[in-house]
């Protein structure tokens, strides 16, 4: 029989009398204290994380999301079990990865119970790729959602220049890589080359190729650093892991997004990124781009030389081919003789009638000067004379007939007002209207003004300003005829 004062006893018999009770009281024998939810939660974290400690977990994601706080949350489960997972800011800006659901992984970090909400959780501090299987299997993930996208569409791709003036390279600026581009574009075809070092592989290295591709597209036009006419991102060879960086979404999506044309020559022959995908060519190795960007100098020389004398030869061929045509249209030309022969005829009769007719253009006018030269005698001249001065004595008669101040002789005056330019008065009205008169006579003028209230002349002597008219003129005149007078 079992002991009536047992453990067992007596909790049956407590746990029967205490299911009939409706408010807690104290048990005799019963000294267990009431624990609230919290400080149970707290001494079960501080078991659990006393306990485990740092653990290293493998397993899939599952439910990946980063909070706008910088955050990440998952889960990580395989075909047993599912633990949380979260990765607190810091940590996550250290992954060398970007996780996605469906990625076998590896985390370490520090086993812990979220109270809140009674669960378990694991505080990743680091976390990698579970071998190289997962790694591909995240790349070709990360491919089909870019392939997805069209980022390597060959539609997009842009053709490279034949000769880039400017090349950008993207690499570091110690490896052995530049110095392999730089010998190779020397002995090819000398360019001048931008280097925008920066960090291949490790933390952040995907950040600075992304942001050196956006630099070079950065670059305007005309600016104090030349625009690139086509850029270079390479890297030497190396592990997957090595190459990762160039696998990254932020290094794709800077390359496709590139207005330059870009050649990826990341690795060697055998290696491949997603990088390659996206540029506009993709180059086996680093000192296969610096062939590919820039031609041969020495072959481009041969290469215009070539065409240079190709472009005489084809010039020089025309030249000939025109001449024999010109020729062969030249024999079915006439002569020079046959065509000025009745020309040099018409000129010679045309010089011959010339001649003659000027000899008789001479004769004539030789005749004409002997006609001439009779008529020139000096009895006919003097008779042209005697007629002249006739006509001159005649109209000079006419000059003195129709001069104003000859009837002065006769006993008239002339009235003129005393104005500037003396004109004539006519009537008594005209010489009331001007007042101040002058009244010419044969010997002189005498000034006068009319009274204006009877309209009487009142006379003030005044010198002879005019000389006095000359006698009338005798019948014969002189050789030398007198001035003749003036009509007003």
């Amino acid at each position: 029989m079992p002991d009536p004062f047992s453990d067992d006893v007596v909790s049956s018999d407590m746990l029967a009398s205490d299911m009939g009770r409706l408010v807690a009281e104290p048990v005799a024998g019963d000294n267990a204290l009431a624990m609230s939810v919290g400080e149970l939660a707290f001494k079960l974290k501080r078991m659990v994380e006393g306990e485990f400690g740092h653990v290293r977990l493998r397993g899939e994601i599952s439910g990946w999301k980063r909070v706008a706080s910088g955050h990440c949350y998952m889960a990580l489960k395989d075909d047993q079990a599912v633990i949380d997972g979260v990765i607190w800011k810091g940590s996550a800006a250290r992954l060398a990865f970007v996780p996605q659901d469906g990625v076998e992984v590896i985390a370490t970090g520090k086993l812990t119970t979220y109270p809140g909400r009674s669960k378990y959780q694991i505080v990743i501090d680091r976390m990698e790729l579970a071998g190289a299987g997962a790694l591909m299997a995240l790349l070709e993930k990360l491919k089909a959602k870019l392939g997805g996208e069209g980022l390597f569409d060959a539609g997009r791709k842009k053709p490279l220049p034949f000769m880039p003036q400017v090349i950008g390279v993207v690499t570091s600026g110690t490896g052995a890589v530049i110095r392999d581009i730089l010998h190779r574009l020397e002995d090819r075809c000398p360019t001048h080359v931008i280097v925008w070092p920066v960090k291949v592989q490790g933390e952040g290295s995907a950040a600075e190729i992304a942001a050196a591709v956006r630099g070079f597209d950065a670059i305007a036009p005309g600016g104090p650093v030349p625009r690139p006419d086509l850029v270079i991102v390479a890297r030497g060879g190396g592990s997957v892991e090595d190459l990762w960086s160039f696998n990254e979404e932020v290094v794709v999506r800077a390359v496709a997004a590139c207005s330059i044309p870009i050649i990826s020559a990341v690795g060697h022959e055998t290696d491949t990124t997603l990088c390659d995908y996206a540029a506009d060519l993709r180059a086996p190795t680093p000192t296969a781009a610096a062939e590919i960007a820039v031609p041969v100098l020495a072959d481009l020389r041969l290469t215009i030389d070539s065409h240079r004398n190709r472009t005489e030869r084809c010039a020089r061929r025309y030249v000939e081919r025109g001449r024999e045509r010109l020729d062969a249209l030249a024999r079915h030309l006439p002569k020079r003789d046959q065509l000025l022969g009745p020309q040099r005829q018409r000129a010679d009769d045309a010089g011959q009638r010339l001649d003659r007719g000027l000899e008789r253009r001479l004769t004539l006018a030789r005749g004409s000067l002997d006609r001439s030269g009779a008529a020139l005698r000096p009895a006919t001249l003097e008779r042209k004379l005697e007629g002249a001065r006739a006509r001159l004595d005649a109209t000079w008669r006419l000059v003195q007939s129709l001069n104003p101040d000859a009837i002065l002789d006769r006993g008239y005056a002339r009235v003129t007002s005393r104005a500037p330019g003396g004109t004539t008065l006519a009537s008594a009205a005209a010489a009331r209207a001007a007042g101040a008169l002058t009244l010419h006579f044969r010997d002189g003028m005498v000034d006068a003004t009319v009274d204006g209230g009877e309209g009487e002349v009142v006379v003030k002597p005044k010198p002879a300003s005019r000389p006095t008219p000359s006698a009338a003129p005798s019948s014969a005149p002189s050789a030398t005829p007198p001035r003749q007078p003036t009509l007003f």
